[in-house]
């Protein structure tokens, strides 16, 4: 089965003002369905200044809970999207830099 995951970033300063929060789109996988509360290893998320990017350096992992998952009924019914548990980027400490 195909979905799409999802996660929400929320972008804060150094005295924990929001600054901005996007929905990341992680793509689209095809394999059997995972249940709420299964964990996905991906790579982990950063800062390329105010955008959020894979942070590709090597050991920079990631490790999220599946919190929700939505299937459209109202289209063809193939549309699932899977949402993992929402997280916090610091701007000047998630900075993947140049890369």
């Amino acid at each position: 089965m195909k979905y799409r995951l999802f996660q929400t970033v929320k972008t804060v300063d150094m005295n924990a003002e929001i600054l901005s929060e996007v929905l990341f789109d992680h793509g689209e996988v095809e394999s059997p369905l995972p249940a709420i509360g299964a964990t996905v290893i991906n790579h982990a998320l950063g800062l390329k200044q105010f955008d959020v990017v894979y942070d590709r350096r090597e050991g920079r992992i990631s490790r999220s809970k599946i919190m929700d998952m939505e299937i459209d009924l109202l289209g063809d019914g193939t549309a699932v999207r899977v949402f993992l548990e929402p997280v916090t980027l610091i701007v000047g400490q998630h900075d993947v830099g140049q890369q």
